[in-house]
């Protein structure tokens, strides 16, 4: 049996998810986290003679973090899977996420013609049958969203949910659709019921729900919701609409996006102050696109359509962890969780990802500073 391969990480701190260590050594076997020692036997300026010199670690003073997991972006370094999906384009995507600290993402494909999602489902598919790492599966936001919460979605690509609709995505999509974005007031139970069969994790967004409305959708299945306040009926005193129902629930999650531009700093900590663990971070990241039905443009450190509409971010997880620590005041603690442990709750691996930990897989980030 082979010995496990050791790293031994000095010169900083360690976050574990739930605590921080100065100085340890992580064996890891069979991509698993067999022990992790807070105190190594031997301190010293030279590695110790069972860890090879590549996997001694200085820190430089900085944090050693859980890997995070983005639920929700669109592409990356120039390529814009979720209009033009391709291998090519997941791996740039790929790319641009572990620059930022997230090893684990759901390329995500909005509203468009069946022909760009089934040939999203079919790049996943060969990504990962390529062997490719870092992709959890396929989050297709849309098509059925209601048309009057579409934001920078295309109206005429949007769908009324049916039976066969329905199918004509999911059947190609088993096993790789992991996510769908839906407006839940558009949908009857047995269609719901159909995605939660299929092991799509069902998140409500783009949607005009009643309170009422979207209750009864989390009710029957839906367990997260997509970028909270932006595309969604908002909380107002005498109807609370999809936000009410949110920020009441006592089980339902959501992402946001922490930017300045999609929510407000200050909105993001009165979110965050009622939801608790339920709120995790997203990048709903772009790139710039002049082809396609998106044609996302750059303004300063966002993205807008060419008629001003907000089309997505330029963050990614980690300028998100520093944004919710340095300008909505949470502890850095809370806002590594936010991307790495929540997210993967979310995706029902908190299991193997979102800790440093025995039997977590060793997916780390190493963050110079906040």
């Amino acid at each position: 049996m082979p010995e496990p391969t050791i790293h031994h990480f000095v010169n900083g701190r360690i976050f574990t998810g739930e605590t921080w260590l100065n100085e340890a050594i992580i064996s890891v076997e069979e991509e698993r986290i067999v022990e992790i020692s807070p105190h190594p036997p031997r301190r010293s300026a030279t590695p110790p003679g069972r860890v090879p010199p590549d996997r001694y670690k200085d820190l430089q003073g900085g944090m050693l973090v859980p890997a995070f997991i983005d639920v929700q972006l669109y592409g990356g370094d120039g390529q814009l899977f979720g209009v033009h999906p391709s291998v090519e384009a997941i791996r740039a995507t790929v790319d641009y996420s572990r620059r930022g600290g997230a090893h684990l993402i759901l390329p995500t494909v909005a509203t468009n013609d069946n022909t760009v999602a089934l040939a999203a489902i079919e790049s996943v598919r060969d990504y990962l049958n390529q062997g490719g790492k870092g992709v959890y599966g396929l989050h297709l936001e849309g098509p059925f969203l209601n048309p009057v919460k579409r934001g920078a979605h295309v109206l005429e690509k949007i769908q009324s949910p049916s039976m066969d609709k329905l199918r004509a995505l999911v059947e190609p999509g088993r096993g790789i659709i992991k996510m769908m974005t839906i407006a839940p007031e558009l949908f009857q139970p047995d269609q719901i019921q159909y995605l939660k069969d299929a092991g799509i994790i069902l998140s409500a967004g783009h949607s005009n729900a009643s309170f009422e409305e979207a209750n009864k959708g989390f009710d029957l299945g839906i367990t997260t919701c997509t970028h909270l306040f932006n595309a969604m009926s908002p909380l107002q005193h005498r109807a609370p609409g999809l936000v009410g129902a949110i920020l009441a629930h006592p089980t339902i999650a959501s992402s946001i996006v922490p930017d300045g531009y999609h929510v407000d700093a200050v909105v993001i900590k009165m979110a965050k102050q009622l939801m608790g663990e339920r709120l995790f971070i997203i990048t709903d990241a772009v790139t710039e696109s002049n082809t396609g039905n998106y044609l996302h443009q750059l303004r300063g450190d966002h993205y807008t359509l060419p008629d001003g509409t907000l089309s997505g971010s330029a963050l990614t997880m980690l300028s998100a962890v520093q944004f919710c620590v340095k300008k909505v005041g949470i502890s850095i603690e809370e806002a590594v969780r936010m991307a790495s442990l929540y997210p993967a709750r979310v995706l029902g691996i908190e299991k193997e990802w979102g800790k440093l930990a025995v039997g977590y897989r060793p997916e780390w980030f190493w963050i110079p500073s906040l």
